[in-house]
């Protein structure tokens, strides 16, 4: 392990509800929770407001809503999170050529490989122009941890949180674990903690004490060796700059239960699409095609079939999609399905996989898209759906957010991210002066950062001023 704590771990924070609020100046400093609204749906991340009342990731919505009935819920702009991610991320490299992203918010930084730092001194100066520069950037904040080694760079950022950065020195690891919670420690979740607390062992100084011997003997040995050195601060993990992918998938959780089976074949095709389209534009093919359905008794089930050879076509992958769900019992109700492909690379092969029935892939060229399609990707105007804090544009009030939607109506607040909180009006959902947006920048660029970029070429996390 190296003697200067100069291995780094970025931590947005509270990420997708953060830029909802800079997004939306009437929920800034109020409960904000992102996620699938649905009966279903799941928190995926909740602002610091609504943690207040027990609101956290994970967390199925209806309970969130029962805790935080007041909260703003709003569903996912996945989209713009990744470009202003992205921002992020550039940040990053510019301080060092070893970045490892392990999410959209969250990333360790190598750096001293990149002569960034070199002591603690200017690791700690790092740190805080980092923080700066996200939040002159993007408007957010971001917790900074700096360590010697990654789990307790890790360990720094949660301690840092939210909006601070903490140093852990070299040589006080120890006296820093001892208390700290098994939990604390990579690769130990709620089945392992539970384990060890059934055995007495609660605090990571109690594995230390416990023995290398005592943690084989209760975990394994490839886990008990890795969770004793872990518990002694040792950590020589490097940051990865690539990682490489395993596997390419989709899946939809649906609201409601779907028991007819041609409704069901129908939704596999659809999922196979969308993970074509993911699959090239990763510029990958793959020869493992595995379906994943969760039934109404919340049993899941996976099958695969491995082809000749690694494809991205199209009309191979629905089809073995088609064939794997053949071999499953719907009857009962469906709850979720999934399409990915694994088995990976960079390549195809050609003319290998013509199924029995006669059809033969053609040579490579354009491909047209699917003709299935989500409805709310392409949506009858009297079909359209407003999802709560997606953009909307009206042709006389401007730029807005969708508060809700339902009745045959949809309300919106028509605010941007440096505007007063806005008013709230009422529409038809047809209505023909309404339509969707793209988000607005979080933060005006200042005008030589804006000089000779084209259109949007700005757009994701500054603005340049109205003349």
């Amino acid at each position: 392990m190296r003697t200067a704590p100069t291995i780094l771990h970025l931590d947005m924070d509270a990420f997708f509800a953060s830029v909802e609020q800079a997004s939306k100046p009437s929920l800034r400093g109020k409960a904000v929770v992102v996620g699938g609204l649905g009966p279903r749906g799941v928190v995926a991340t909740a602002s610091y407001e609504a943690r207040v009342f027990g609101v956290h990731s994970a967390m199925p919505m209806g309970q969130a809503r029962r805790l935080a009935p007041n909260a703003a819920y709003l569903v996912p702009r996945f989209g713009f999170y990744k470009a202003i991610s992205e921002r992020v991320m550039e940040l990053l490299r510019a301080l060092s050529p070893l970045v490892e992203p392990l999410s959209l918010d969250e990333a360790f930084v190598d750096l001293e490989a990149g002569g960034a730092a070199w002591d603690e001194q200017s690791a700690r100066l790092v740190g805080a122009r980092l923080r700066a520069d996200i939040r002159a950037v993007t408007g957010l904040t971001g917790s900074v941890g700096l360590a010697a080694s990654k789990m307790l760079a890790k360990i720094a950022s949660e301690q840092a949180k939210p909006d601070g950065l903490v140093v852990i020195e070299p040589g006080t690891e120890r006296a820093l674990l001892g208390p700290m919670s098994v939990r604390t420690l990579p690769g130990v979740g709620p089945a392992t903690g539970d384990h060890l607390r059934r055995a007495g062992i609660t605090t990571v100084e109690e594995i230390v004490e416990a023995g290398e011997d005592e943690m084989v003997r209760l975990l394994g040995k490839s886990h008990g060796h890795g969770l004793y050195a872990m518990a002694l601060a040792r950590d020589d993990r490097p940051v990865v700059a690539e990682r490489e992918a395993k596997s390419v998938s989709v899946e939809d959780t649906y609201d409601v239960d779907i028991h007819d089976r041609v409704r069901v074949g129908l939704e596999v095709q659809r999922l196979a699409d969308r993970c074509v389209r993911r699959l090239r534009g990763a510029g990958l093919s793959g020869r493992t095609i595995v379906l994943k359905v969760r039934r109404y008794d919340f049993s899941t089930l996976t099958r695969s079939e491995t082809l000749r050879g690694p494809t991205d076509d199209p009309g191979v992958i629905r089809e073995a999609a088609a064939r794997l769900l053949d071999s499953v019992d719907t009857t009962g109700g469906v709850r979720l399905l999934g399409v990915g492909v694994s088995g990976l690379a960079d390549y195809t092969q050609e003319d290998l996989f013509a199924q029995a029935a006669g059809e033969r892939t053609e040579a490579r060229g354009p491909v047209e898209e699917p003709a299935l399609a989500p409805a709310e990707e392409q949506p009858a105007l009297s079909e359209r759906r407003w999802p709560a804090g997606h953009d909307v544009r009206h042709a006389g009030f401007g730029h807005g957010w969708v508060q809700g939607s339902g009745l045959g109506r949809v309300t919106v607040r028509f605010e941007t991210p440096d505007s007063a909180p806005g008013r709230v009006r009422t529409f038809r959902v047809d209505d023909p002066d309404l339509e969707p947006a793209d988000p607005l920048p979080l933060v005006l660029s200042r005008p030589e950062e804006s000089r000779g970029r084209e259109g949007g070429a700005a757009a994701v996390g500054s603005r340049s001023p109205a003349p």
